[in-house]
């Protein structure tokens, strides 16, 4: 399949993975306003776009779609496999050299980063300095994946983690807060404060 049918089936791929995923989503139309078709269909405009060398319009439509899809910063160089869901959307950034697997999710305020500038000017040119993401990998809100690491396949980066060295296929990063444990009985919590 090429051409015009193929960026048809993305386009309906795209909306049946928001609609499978995103719980709040009851209608086609509901998913179209999803703030992760905008930046998703605007980032395969802009990737075409830099493999062709039109590097200012690329960035352009970059732009653009950070701006309507309410700050998905997907970078048009970076590779985005196919069913990935960005739940939320909000300060997601992935960088130029990133590469994301299939049916990958990544929640709100996620970063796929380099370490920085001090670090990447000395990288010879050309050399990736993003993360590679796995198949079926979740990015939990608010985590930091930086550097030319590797996330393997099915693992789970938790909430607000910082994750600066490869993880291993089907490892969960972090741990989520547990209540305390009361032996079954419910203490009051001592007062604090003036009295």
């Amino acid at each position: 399949m090429t051409g015009l049918p193929r960026i048809l089936a993305r386009a309906e791929e795209d909306l049946h993975t928001v609609m499978v995923r995103d719980p709040s989503i009851h209608s086609v139309g509901e998913a179209l306003l999803h703030p992760m078709i905008p930046a998703i269909w605007a980032h395969r405009l802009a990737h075409a776009l830099i493999r062709r060398r039109h590097r200012v319009l690329a960035r352009l439509v970059s732009n653009v779609a950070r701006v309507v899809s309410g700050g998905i910063e997907i970078h048009p160089g970076a590779v985005v496999g196919r069913r990935v869901f960005i739940d939320h959307g909000a300060a997601v950034v992935i960088g130029e050299t990133a590469v994301v697997g299939d049916d990958v999710t990544i929640y709100q305020q996620v970063t796929l980063g380099a370490v920085g500038w001090w670090r990447d000017s000395l990288r010879p040119p050309g050399e990736r300095r993003h993360p590679r993401i796995g198949d079926r990998v979740v990015v939990g809100a608010n985590a930091t994946v930086l550097g030319p690491i590797d996330v393997g396949d099915d693992a789970v980066i938790g909430a607000q983690s910082l994750v600066l060295h490869d993880v291993a296929p089907g490892v969960h990063m972090g741990a989520p807060a547990a209540a305390p444990h009361h032996n079954g009985m419910n203490r009051r919590r001592p007062r604090v404060g003036i009295r």
